[in-house]
């Protein structure tokens, strides 16, 4: 249902995700608040692939709850606050996404709200 746009006249993605995906007329579109690495007791997980791990399972948990997977997501935004944990979210991520290719934008940022998250992850998503 998502068509994926990766032309070979521009520059190759950096890793696993797709320059563009275009989601059809008829569908049904869900936005997605910045997750973070806080468990459903509100405990936040240690260190930086835990957090990123709790952060996909949450997102994941919203599409779930929405009738959507990880390949229904059309653009996922990310923001680290460590250039160092780039190559670890790349890993967790394509883990986490099981093979889905979103239109991804990845920030390193200063902080985020709270002084202990070091990952926040956002999403669109579109379904049938």
């Amino acid at each position: 249902m998502l068509a994926k746009h990766n032309p070979n006249t521009i520059a190759a993605a950096f890793s696993n995700y797709s320059l563009a995906v275009e989601a059809p007329a008829q569908a049904r579109w869900l936005h997605v608040s910045g997750q973070i690495g806080v468990a459903p007791d509100g405990a936040l997980a240690q260190g930086p692939e835990a957090q990123m791990e709790t952060a996909f399972r949450n997102l994941l948990a919203i599409l779930n709850t929405a009738g959507m997977g990880p390949h229904d997501l059309v653009k996922v935004t990310v923001f680290l606050t460590r250039r160092e944990d780039i190559g670890l979210y790349r890993e967790v991520r394509d883990r986490m996404l099981a093979g889905a290719t979103p239109a991804s934008t990845l920030l390193v940022v200063a902080a985020l709200a709270d002084p202990g998250w070091l990952v926040e992850i956002e999403a669109v998503a579109a379904a049938a």
